[in-house]
């Protein structure tokens, strides 16, 4: 692998192969150099080549002179909470919902939020420096200046508290939830947070062994929770991912109730409330038209933003507002948390329904009417060539006329894998597929080649 490069959720790759040591070394000592601080939190998931990174990436920031508060095994939002909450910044060795053998690193400000764009590329160019020649000054500190790599035991009790708050005093008595944890960071602690918060719980995929992690299991394979919590006679499933920054729920009749659904259900929720601030809810442009139209019929506002919920925040504060997310089942309560949370919203979700007493299926039945929606990913070997190709564009404006109003159409590069991402909507499904499939030709007679 190169250097290292940002995608839309930090740095991701196959771990030792195009993330390795080497590299994770370097990040780490380019981090500290852009980011100055005394200290830094560092988290990782449950794969087995997190050890491995997460002592390169430390070993970088010591190098420079940093402390490293080792965080251990904890959920991604658990780092940028106790990264807030220290006052210092903090990154995650985590691929989220990708396979055991990726791996990733991503970096968080002393506020706990993802770093903007501006700062990722400058540490980009750190790293480009360091590689080049590792012992370029500045002069590596010596002695008492070597940065110590310390234990934080104290950083789950900080979490675990911000996630009792959320429920204000409210418990969710009475309910019985199953979780699968996906192998993942949230194997230990998801289940203990919702017992203590007085559900019952039942746990699955909760065993992690380094490489079953988001195997079959979690929010991109929620079959097995949907027949455990029909088997069960079980009032609410939640599929988080491998390092629990995002969720997918499951109702009493086992069917799936993905991000938007859930979006939707919150935004009228902190609306009837009176909670949600400047009454508008921050989507990415993946999400369905279909929940645009259901908050227009609520009167309720939706500002778009471009994928990931780095920019769903940014969107947030900008404004001043309380509730965005994606599809995906990242979704961000700005008064609680600095980025995409699945267990938080999990307890927000058993919290609505209790205090509404009501089941999920009956809140979300017929609450967002889905416009079919199409997506095709398209292997492209430098997706971000797609910005400058006149022939794609020529295609998607011709597609925008057919579709007219009652249509969407979305090309992009992926942030982190080599595809260029065609999503058509259309009120009709058939046509839908005719316009992806057109387009994603298009691209891959346009792009499929390196230099075409």
């Amino acid at each position: 692998m190169g250097p290292a490069r940002f995608g839309t959720d930090g740095v991701r790759g196959v771990a030792n192969e195009e993330l390795t040591a080497e590299l994770a070394l370097a990040l780490g000592r380019a981090t500290a150099r852009v980011l100055p601080a005394p200290a830094f939190v560092v988290g990782r998931d449950t794969r087995r080549s997190g050890p491995l990174l997460q002592a390169a990436l430390s070993a970088g920031l010591a190098t420079e002179g940093a402390d490293v508060l080792d965080l251990g095994v904890l959920p991604t939002p658990a780092v940028a909470t106790v990264a807030q909450r220290r006052g210092v910044p903090g990154a995650m060795v985590s691929a989220s919902h990708n396979p055991f053998g990726d791996n990733g690193i991503k970096l968080f400000s002393s506020l706990g939020t993802k770093l903007p764009a501006e700062l990722e590329r400058e540490v980009e160019r750190e790293i480009l420096s360091i590689l080049a020649d590792p012992d370029h000054p500045p002069r590596r500190p010596t002695g008492h200046g070597v940065g110590r790599i310390i234990a934080d035991p104290g950083a789950a009790d900080l979490y675990r508290a911000s996630m009792v708050e959320a429920t204000e005093g409210r418990t969710l008595a009475g309910l019985h939830l199953v979780v699968d944890c996906a192998n993942g960071a949230a194997s230990a602690f998801a289940p203990e947070v919702l017992a203590a918060l007085g559900a019952t719980v039942t746990a699955l995929h909760d065993t992690p062994d380094g490489t079953n992690i988001n195997d079959r299991c979690g929010s991109t394979d929620p079959g097995e929770l949907a027949r455990t919590v029909i088997a069960r006679k079980a009032d609410l499933g939640l599929a988080l991912d491998g390092d629990a920054d995002r969720v997918i729920a499951v109702d009493h009749t086992g069917s799936v109730v993905d991000g938007d659904v859930l979006l939707a259900l919150f935004a009228l929720d902190m609306a009837a409330r009176g909670h949600l601030s400047g009454n508008t809810v921050v989507v990415t442009v993946m999400t369905n038209l279909g929940f645009r139209l259901t908050m227009e019929s609520h009167g309720i506002g939706v500002r778009e933003t471009d994928v990931g919920d780095r920019h769903v925040l940014a969107a947030l504060d900008a404004d001043g507002l309380a509730l965005g997310g994606e599809q995906s089942g990242h979704i961000i309560f700005r008064t609680r948390s600095t980025t995409g949370d699945g267990i938080l919203t999990g307890i927000v979700l058993a919290d609505l329904m209790q205090r509404a007493g009501r089941s999920l299926a009956d809140l979300s039945h017929g609450l967002v009417e889905r416009v079919p929606q199409v997506l095709v990913n398209v292997p492209i070997p430098q997706p971000g060539r797609l910005s400058a190709c006149d022939e794609v564009w020529e295609a998607v404006a011709k597609a925008k006329a057919e579709l007219g109003h009652e249509g969407r159409v979305l090309l992009r590069p992926s942030g982190t894998e080599p595809l260029v991402r065609v999503m058509v909507e259309a009120r009709l499904a058939a046509q839908a597929d005719a316009v992806a499939a057109q387009l994603a030709g298009v691209v891959e007679a346009a792009l499929g080649q390196v230099g075409g």
